[in-house]
């Protein structure tokens, strides 16, 4: 039953991240560089420097971004403080004044967790895929359980996300799918989930009602920057069309639309296939195979080799970073961290940012 002395406790034990935040947050100096960034493009010669000109639109969007998020925060704050009065005068909602808080607390969670993102890609959008493991059906249905995941998750944090490429399976889940992330940080949120993920529960597809388990792994690449120059030579490309696969219905395509596109130099395959226009197709696979080789060609020019592609282990027994399990008892945990959960019917529904900060925090401290 919800107690007003514990949402209070709840309260003042966030007001003290919420100062802390307050103290680095200087809205003043961010708004006269939007103003100075705001007047150097309408100087014409400007737009002529085209790396220049989207270097300063992102910076602005970024700046923009900050303000808002704490003007938003600084409303949560004043809603709370009008629902207490409320409460005071015997006309409040205690359930409202929970959500109140409870949407706070995550408001702040979120600002402190983007604290740790201090990589050269964490703030870039980003391409997750997700492959399910040896086992057939029930790993292909295991992977499509992982892509609700990922999905409720976006949606909670309000990012907006397109499917390049959903490969259903033979018999249920999916063979493949591939989902371009758009949000600010969307890539140091999500390289989190890089690795096997392992699920333990009682088979639907098993007659004896058996436990099992299955795998599947999740990848995560930033989204490149256009003011990043990949030179990709139409040369080294090979591109096959096919006829995209699908559930049936009004979801057949009766044309060749689907794209397949290989990498001859770096044997980097993409596939897209979600949308039914053939060009459409090609400019996303092209997307994604920018992405790739951005990857590739960082690991090149680093002193210090990315540890990205290390964590491509096997999808199987001892490579997994985080286990799911369903029964005999409800269990979620990430093995590097030692985070976990037994609310897993919460995590199912996209309440993984727990999982994310400990990995964040984790990977700080080396």
């Amino acid at each position: 039953m919800l107690n007003v002395q514990d949402i209070r406790d709840q309260y003042d034990a966030i007001l003290d991240k919420f100062e802390e935040i307050a103290g680095y947050i200087d809205l003043k100096t961010r708004e006269e560089r939007i103003a100075e960034l705001r007047n150097e493009t309408m100087d014409p010669a400007f737009w002529q420097d085209q790396q220049r000109a989207q270097a300063v639109n992102k910076e602005i969007s970024g700046l923009e971004y900050e303000i808002s998020r704490w003007k938003k925060l600084n409303g949560m704050k004043e809603d709370i403080e009008l629902q207490w009065m409320l409460m005071e005068e015997d006309s409040g909602d205690i359930r409202e004044l929970q959500d109140f808080v409870d949407r706070f607390s995550e408001m702040i969670m979120s600002i402190e967790t983007e604290k740790l993102l201090s990589g050269e890609n964490d703030k870039n959008n980003a391409i997750l895929v997700i492959h399910p493991g040896a086992g057939g059906t029930e790993s292909h249905d295991w992977a499509s359980i992982l892509y609700r995941m990922y999905t409720r998750w976006m949606e909670r944090r309000g990012f907006g996300y397109e499917v390049l490429n959903y490969q259903p399976g033979d018999e249920a889940g999916i063979k493949e799918a591939v989902i371009e992330v758009k949000g600010a940080y969307a890539y140091g949120y999500l390289r989190s989930e890089i690795g096997v993920h392992r699920l333990v529960r009682i088979s639907p597809f098993n007659a004896q009602g058996k436990r099992q388990t299955s795998f599947a792994s999740v990848f995560v690449y930033p989204e490149v920057d256009d003011d990043i120059e990949i030179e990709i030579n139409l040369a080294d490309l090979r591109i096959d069309t096919y006829r995209a696969s699908g559930a049936g219905g009004q979801h057949v395509n009766k044309t060749d639309s689907a794209i397949r596109i290989t990498h001859i130099p770096t044997n980097i395959v993409v596939t897209c296939q979600n949308e039914r226009s053939q060009h459409k197709n090609k400019e996303s696979a092209m997307k994604v195979l920018k992405s790739r080789l951005y990857e590739e060609e960082l690991k090149k020019q680093q002193a210090e080799k990315a540890e990205l592609d290390k964590t491509k282990t096997d999808i199987g027994w001892g490579n997994q970073i985080r286990s799911y399990v369903f029964q005999p008892y409800t269990l979620v945990k990430d093995t590097r961290t030692g985070y976990e959960t037994g609310n897993l019917q919460a995590v199912m529904d996209g309440d993984i940012d727990g999982f994310i900060q400990a990995f964040l925090k984790w990977a700080i401290q080396g």
